[in-house]
């Protein structure tokens, strides 16, 4: 953990395979279009997104304005 700061990992419910393109770059879109950090790691069957504790909940409902037709 970074000296000082807390972050929230949110865990994409969307199944991601690896030959997946796009999903990173829609999510970090929606993200940054709200001027919220974020770091994004790959997981086997689902991704997760690490943002800061305080913005947790302002990043949770950016994020459900994604519809499923984006992905």
């Amino acid at each position: 953990m970074c000296k000082g700061f807390v972050f929230k990992k949110i865990t994409l419910n969307v199944h991601s395979g690896l030959d997946a393109v796009g999903l990173t770059a829609i999510v970090s879109g929606k993200l940054y279009k709200e001027n919220i950090p974020a770091n994004m790691t790959a997981g086997f069957y689902h991704d997760h997104i690490f943002v800061p504790a305080q913005r947790a909940e302002e990043a949770m409902e950016a994020l459900s304005k994604i519809k499923s037709e984006d992905l």
